[in-house]
Parts: structure tokens; C-alpha cells; sequence
């Protein structure tokens, strides 16, 4: 049953203050209206409907905070909200961040942009939802570019104001007073808001993606691993592409094809060229028959040599970008020319997928904020919804076809949560990667810290080795045309991470199964993890909050190790490191790969050699594993599994199942067995496997189990 309450905001200095109101829609999610709230926002944008399914069997929680402390004001056609900030509260979120994980403190403006190398709120998917380490989190849901103020403005009527100190004797001054608030600017009549109560910080990053239709679910095979070939690559060195991974044993599931395949690119005729690619249903065919799929690279810019153009041309915005019209993604008649163009010659003849490159910025070659659409959607509005919209009108494609697709964006925002796309760049910083996957557990996406090329062997085996713990494990050598042999002195670790890779794939599988009906992101930082909690007071000193707006005295920033799925904790090594601290959260963990004690609740420093990267396992994880195919398994195919169990103490896994490839799990047609690790009246440890549900999807073969610390 849904719930209201009516309050009248405590806005003494605002000039229209009006009632708010928050109704409960789900439970422990609410929905708060400001002003008059314009009709296209995000979540229109992406169409999302909430899996209701799901939020509907979630427990009832408390409104996150007292709602007097939340004010509104909507003056000169902006809206102003003001939402309250504890003292001990680390805020995380608003987008794909590249540097920093705590956000309180910051000032940023969120703009779809190309990621410029400072986390100002210009990144690739600037999502308006923060999350706190008090357990809630905020969607401020709008499609205008918003300024959000993280604890650093204080007003005359803080309710927990800082005292003012004299600079000229109070060594205490600080240019940075304490801030009890979160300040948005929203330059919009009104706004819809939604918090998001979830008791832990996880919690709410679940119910926000559920609310926003639940995570993707790629096919089983966007889960292997990826190759982007070289430009202009023809179709004879695509095949022999493929060959060669098949003749060295490296796992391939799909091929990207980058811009020479169509017959011009920036801007696109969306054809293929007919001298590199003379028969491309006939390549499709070839490719598929070995178990391997292909991907096409794009920009949605329309060239005036392209056989849509006069068609698509008055369903297209005032500017151009590289001299090619732009489609207005929100023209129902721009979306039918250009996804037939997209369905004939390519998705109907079993092409699997599309990298959707340049809908993410640069000011410079994007259409300008002056730009007009046929659609009344504004320049700024479709700036910021322009990568949504293109994942949607794809994905749509795919699901027509029934089947599933796995692809690559370059610019997402709130409300696509659900679409089968991973973001990337052309920022090259191997840390900075590691940083944006640990943040895109915290606004609904996902982000491939892809390998490209390196300087040393130590540089790509670094690389190559993180990756494979991310949603999209891929090489792009679009540019240097780099095999993952291309360092023969570290081929042989390299091919045992893409074996890995294929090994883990029921255990990547089921973990975005989770993220699908429960939420819980796939890969996620160390703040989401229930129990987490690293003290640094003493390496801080006795600095109050008042001195130290970041929270330092209260946390410390850990932006460079994560988790992956429910059990592993991955702490990737850049080039030149030798050694590394990790911090291993409360419980027992036991080395990934040996099984072997680890640490409690503590900062170990490790050194791991070149062969590995650090990986661990809490006490009690039951894991499974496949065989190293060199292709994802088939609806068809019988998989054995062995599930490795860690530490001493009993536990369990919940295995997903479904044809892998089409859209049947959506009617049932899914399963999930039940692992369990427990003692027998020995004391020692067995472990059994629930049956198959009758009528359900069923591809596991023979079943195993490994017991890694017992067998250390």
C-alpha cells in the first residue's frame, strides 16, 4: 500500500516555497515532487519500468532521514533542493567517477562528456544518484545538466552551522567550513526526487536498480572474451584472426569490427564496404560456425553518402557533427530509418551486437547547446540522454530478433541500468580504470577497464590481468593491433587469465543473474561491502570534521581494490608495483588461488610476482568453475562444473541457469540450484548439488567439488 506525507518545507528564505510530497511507491522507496517537474526526464528517457516483482518482496524500511530537513525551492524558473548531512556521513556516487570514490566535499556539475581527466561531474555517465554510508540513497531525476554542492556551501540557518574562527591567531581556520547539507541546482520549473532507505549502503544501490528495471543480463557469450581487430581490417584477416586464437588455444567468443567496415565512418553510411567485406552474411556465417560472433563499431552520425540520408534527413537536429546529420533519437521516424538500415545486412544476417562510439562529448564536435530537434527535445537534454537513447533504440533491435546482445557505449545515465552495455574511453590510465569500475557499483553501470596496448610485458600482463576481473573482458587494438600474445615473455600468464576468464564464467553468470532480479551490482567498491568499514583514526590524528570535509578522520578512500561477484576481492598491480596493501574486510579470507590464510579484518601487504594478482575469498565461499573452453557454452551444451570451497566454515551458492541466449528467462524459463558446503557426522566437509527443477533450463553436466584450504 502506498504511503503519503504531506510537509510543508522549512524554507524561510525561499521566495516560492511549496508543500512536498512524499509518497512511498515501493517499499523503502519514495517519491518527492518540486515544483512542476518537466515532462522528459531520465527515467522517461530510458523507459525503464521498475522490477516489481522484486521490490515488492523487499522489507519495509524508515523514511532515510527526518523529511523536515528536506527543503526545496523553485525561484526564476530553477529549483534548489537541500537534503541534511551528518557528521559522519561519506557520500559516493554521481557518476563514473575516475579518481575519487568519496564525494563529499566536491562541487560537480554533471554533463555527458568525454572524461577530461578531473572528476568535475563531466564524465561519460553523470548519474544523479548519491549514495551514503548512512544506508540511502538520492535520485534527483532530471535530463538538465545539474550542479550538485557534496557538504561544501553552508547557509546562515545551518542547522549544524561551524562556529567562525579569526585566521590571524586560530591555527584551526580552515578556507573549507563544515557543511551539514547536499545542495543541488537543477535548472528546471521542477523536479521529481526519489530516496531510495536501505539500511546498508548496498541496500540502496539495490533497490535503485531495481526501480530502474534491474541489472543486465548479457548473453553467456558476452561474458568470454573480446578482440577488437585493427581499423581496416578486411574479412580474410577477420578469419584468420579467429583461426589464430583457435591454433593457440586463447578463448574468443566475439570480434569487434572497428570503422573500416562500413564504406565511410565519421560521419557513418551505416553499409558495409564492399572491397574489405564483399560478402558479409557469408563472414557472419564463417564466424558463427567457429563459435565466434561479431560486433560492429558506429557513431550514430548520419553521412550525406549513406543511402538513408535524404530520408532521415528532416528527422535530424540543426547541427551537424563531423558533417554528418544527427537523428533525434526521440523521432519515432528517425528511429524506423535508421534501425532498418541497422536490421538489414547486419542484425538479420546474425550480427551480434554494436560498439556505439562519440554520444558521450567533447564540446567542440558535439551539437552545441543552441541546437534545435524535430522533437522539442532540447540540446542539453538530448546532450545528456543521447547514449541512453542510442542503447535503447539497439537494444530494442535485439529484442525484436529475440535475442540478447552484449555491446559497448561511450556515454549512459540514470534509467539504463537495465541495457546490455558496458562503457569505455579513450582515457588510458590503468589506476584511473580501476577507480571507474569501483565507482560504477554505485550509479547502475558498467565499465570495462579494456586493454589496448602497452610499453612493457610487465604493463600489459598488469592490464590483461584486472581485466578479465570486469564486465567486458577485451582487448581493443582498433589502433596497434595487439594480440594477446603480442609479449611472447608473458603469453603463457596471459593465456592462463583468459582461461580463468572461461573457468569463472558460471560464477560472472550468476552474479549478473543477481544483479538482474536483486540488484546487487556485479563488480562493486569496497564501501558496498556489508561489514566494511576501514579506520584510519589513528594514521589521521585528532583533526575534527570540521578540519577535514573528506571524511578522512572517519574513513579512508580505498579506490583501488573491489569486489567481484558475492565472494572474490580483487586488488589488481600496476606496472612497476611490486608489492601491495590490501584491506581485507571483517572474517577470514584465504588466497583465490591457493586457498591458503589470508588475513582478518586487516591491511596486509603482499607480494604476489608477476603471475598473479591478488584475489581472495572469504571463509566459507563455495565458488563454481568450468572447464577452459575456447567458446561460451551453447543452450544445448552440458557444462561439469566444480565448485571450490574456501576456509573452514559451511556455506553455500545459489547457480543460476537459462538457455543463455534469448529472452525465455523473462516467462520462467530460468532455474537456480543450490551448492551447499556442510559437515557430516564425521566433521568433515561434503558438498551436494539441489536437483533440477522439472521443465526448467538444465546445463549442467557432472558435478564436482574442491575443497582449496583443505587441500593447501
Amino acid at each position: 500500500m502506498k504511503r503519503l506525507i504531506v510537509l510543508l518545507l522549512m524554507l524561510p528564505l525561499a521566495a516560492a516555497a511549496q508543500p512536498m510530497e512524499w509518497t512511498e511507491i515501493f517499499p523503502g522507496i519514495w517519491k518527492g515532487v518540486a515544483g512542476r517537474p518537466e515532462a522528459y526526464d531520465l527515467l522517461t528517457a530510458a523507459e525503464c519500468e521498475p522490477f516489481a516483482r522484486s521490490l515488492e518482496r523487499l522489507e519495509r524500511t524508515p523514511f532515510p532521514f527526518d523529511p523536515a530537513y528536506v527543503n526545496a525551492e523553485v525561484s526564476d524558473g530553477n529549483t534548489y533542493l537541500r537534503f541534511p548531512l551528518e557528521r559522519d556521513e561519506q557520500i559516493y556516487g554521481l557518476g563514473l567517477n575516475f579518481q575519487t570514490v568519496h564525494q563529499r566535499g566536491r562541487i560537480l556539475g554533471l554533463h555527458v562528456d568525454h572524461y577530461g581527466g578531473r572528476d568535475n561531474g563531466r564524465t561519460h555517465a553523470p548519474v544523479p544518484f548519491y549514495v551514503s554510508s548512512a544506508g540511502y540513497g538520492v535520485l534527483v531525476n532530471s535530463a538538465r545538466y545539474m550542479t550538485f554542492y557534496i557538504g561544501t556551501a553552508v547557509r546562515s540557518d545551518a542547522r549544524d552551522a561551524p562556529r567562525a574562527r579569526d585566521r590571524n591567531t586560530d591555527s584551526g581556520w580552515t578556507s573549507r567550513p563544515y557543511s551539514d547539507a547536499v545542495e543541488v541546482y537543477v535548472p528546471a520549473e521542477g523536479v521529481e526526487v526519489y530516496l531510495f532507505s536501505g539500511g546498508t549502503p548496498l541496500g540502496a544501490v539495490e533497490r535503485y536498480n531495481l526501480f530502474c528495471g534491474g541489472g543486465a543480463l548479457p548473453p553467456r557469450w558476452g561474458l568470454g572474451f573480446t578482440q577488437r581487430v585493427e581499423k581496416l581490417s578486411d574479412a580474410a584477416q577477420v578469419v584468420a584472426e579467429a583461426e589464430e586464437f583457435e591454433r593457440r588455444g586463447y578463448p574468443l567468443d566475439f570480434i569487434g569490427l572497428e570503422p573500416g567496415w562500413q564504406s565511410r565512418a565519421y560521419p557513418c553510411t551505416f553499409e558495409w564496404d564492399t572491397g574489405r567485406f564483399p560478402d558479409p552474411a557469408g563472414l557472419t556465417r564463417q564466424l558463427l560456425d567457429r563459435g565466434v560472433r561479431l560486433n560492429l563499431w558506429m557513431n550514430p552520425y548520419v553521412s550525406p553518402e549513406a543511402s538513408i540520408y535524404n530520408d532521415i534527413l528532416p528527422h535530424t537536429g540543426t547541427h551537424t557533427v563531423w558533417c554528418g546529420v544527427v537523428p533525434d533519437l526521440n523521432d519515432p521516424e528517425a528511429v524506423r530509418i535508421w534501425t532498418d538500415r541497422l536490421r538489414q545486412g547486419q542484425v538479420d544476417t546474425g550480427v551480434s551486437g554494436y560498439k556505439i562510439d562519440e554520444v558521450d562529448g567533447y564540446d567542440h564536435y558535439l551539437w552545441p547547446d543552441v541546437a534545435r530537434f524535430p522533437s522539442g527535445t532540447s540540446a542539453d537534454q538530448m546532450r545528456q540522454t543521447y547514449g541512453v537513447l542510442a542503447q535503447k533504440v539497439t537494444a530494442r533491435l535485439y529484442r525484436d530478433a529475440g535475442m540478447r546482445t552484449f555491446g559497448l557505449v561511450r556515454a549512459s545515465n540514470a534509467g539504463a541500468n537495465n541495457m546490455p552495455y558496458v562503457l569505455y574511453n579513450d582515457y588510458y590510465s590503468h589506476p584511473d580504470f580501476i577507480t571507474a569500475l569501483v565507482n560504477s557499483g554505485f550509479c547502475g553501470v558498467l565499465w570495462t577497464p579494456e586493454v589496448r596496448s602497452s610499453k612493457t610485458a610487465e604493463e600489459w600482463l598488469r592490464r590483461f590481468q584486472s581485466v578479465v576481473f570486469s564486465p567486458m573482458a577485451m582487448i581493443n587494438a582498433w589502433s596497434s593491433g595487439t594480440k594477446p600474445w603480442s609479449f611472447p615473455e608473458v603469453a603463457g600468464q596471459v593465456k592462463y587469465y583468459a582461461e580463468l576468464r572461461m573457468m569463472l564464467m558460471p560464477y560472472f553468470y550468476s552474479e549478473f543473474a543477481r544483479y538482474r532480479f536483486e540488484g546487487t551490482p556485479p563488480f562493486r567498491a569496497m564501501a558496498l561491502e556489508p561489514g566494511f568499514r576501514y579506520d584510519s583514526r589513528t594514521e589521521a590524528g585528532s583533526r575534527d570534521l570540521e578540519d577535514n570535509p573528506y571524511l578522512e578522520a572517519v574513513t579512508r578512500e580505498v579506490k583501488d581494490q573491489y569486489m567481484a561477484g558475492k565472494f572474490l576481492l580483487v586488488a589488481p598491480m600496476f606496472a612497476g608495483q611490486t608489492s601491495r596493501t590490501v584491506i581485507l574486510p571483517q572474517g577470514n579470507w584465504y588466497n583465490f588461488y591457493t586457498g591458503r590464510y589470508a588475513g582478518n579484518g586487516e591491511e596486509i601487504t603482499v607480494e604476489p610476482g608477476l603471475d598473479f594478482i591478488p584475489v581472495y575469498v572469504r571463509d566459507g565461499s563455495v565458488i563454481p568453475f568450468m572447464q577452459p573452453l575456447l567458446h561460451s557454452p551453447g543452450p544445448d551444451d552440458k557444462v561439469d562444473i566444480e565448485f571450490r570451497h574456501y576456509g573452514n566454515r559451511e556455506g553455500s551458492y545459489r547457480l543460476y541457469d537459462d538457455d543463455g541466449t534469448t529472452f525465455a528467462y523473462e516467462d520462467g524459463l530460468y532455474s537456480w540450484r543450490t551448492a551447499t558446503v556442510s559437515r557430516n557426522a564425521c566433521g568433515e566437509l561434503t558438498g551436494s548439488l539441489s536437483d533440477p527443477e522439472e521443465g526448467k533450463p538444465n546445463t549442467v553436466g557432472r558435478v564436482t567439488f574442491r575443497f582449496m584450504t583443505r587441500s593447501e
